[in-house]
């Protein structure tokens, strides 16, 4: 099945000129290093807009870097709090109303049922400044399973929140749960997926065809469970060669 709303991150160099042979959007990641949104921000700035300049549409992915939504220290949790609020205003000015955050989950490090506790209370309170046409995208990264983000955005039962499938992360090395298990679960929660591959060891970010994930089954499985409104983004370091996978298998 064609994949409808599909991106490409950049992440990858060759990002735009991707999205524009193939007519796909772009998935602004130059600020995932918040320091990207400080002293050097009018760089950055000029980059993105030549960037996306033409691009029929954009998404945008939060810093990320040492942020926790269920900081146990207070004073890093208002850092986290206070990126949050900068990504909101800097996002629409790109014309992007759907936002791809990480969970900050990091394992050994919290209780499962502290972490869910802390995350509901902090993405609900983040979302009362949210407008009400934006999304909030929350992505897998180091979860062992899916249960823990997929309870944190039923509890918070705003449509304005909900998940982002990243593949490739749920076949890192942090997680032995079968693909399989991880669509079943997270599938009624997903409004926005991330394309990669790896061979378990690292986040490699390799396009779909180089890994150990069949993501011809896994990304049929997807596009046959998710609605029309799902969006996609490519996420390999080259997206070349991804969205020539892409195309090859049917899915462009």
């Amino acid at each position: 099945m064609k994949i409808k709303n599909l991106h490409v991150s950049t992440v990858a160099e060759d990002a735009r000129d991707t999205a524009l042979k193939y007519g796909l959007g772009l998935e602004i990641a130059e600020f995932c290093t918040a320091m990207n949104m400080d002293g050097a921000f009018p760089e950055w700035d000029a980059k993105v807009r030549a960037e996306i300049d033409g691009i029929k549409s954009v998404t945008f992915h939060a810093p990320f870097n040492e942020l926790c939504p269920a900081a146990i220290d207070p004073l890093v949790l208002n850092v986290a709090k206070l990126r949050y609020r900068q990504t909101f205003k800097l996002a629409p000015s790109y014309g992007a109303k759907r936002i791809v955050v990480h969970s900050g989950y990091v394992p050994l490090i919290y209780f499962k049922e502290y972490f869910h506790e802390r995350s509901v209370a902090f993405w609900r309170e983040l979302l009362r400044e949210l407008p009400e046409d934006f999304t909030l995208l929350l992505e897998n990264v180091m979860e062992d399973s899916p249960e823990l983000l997929s309870g944190i955005v039923r509890e918070i039962a705003d449509p304005r929140f909900r998940l982002c499938f990243d593949i490739g992360h749920a076949n890192t090395i942090v997680s032995d749960t079968p693909m399989d298990k991880w669509i079943d679960v997270t599938a009624p929660y997903i409004a926005h997926v991330h394309i990669h591959n790896n061979y378990r060891q690292w986040d490699d970010h390799n396009p779909p065809g180089d890994g150990l994930i069949d993501m011809r089954y896994v990304l049929d499985r997807l596009t046959s469970l998710l609605p029309d409104s799902a969006t996609y983004a490519i996420e390999s370091i080259k997206s070349a060669p991804a969205a020539e996978w892409l195309v090859e298998n049917g899915f462009i």
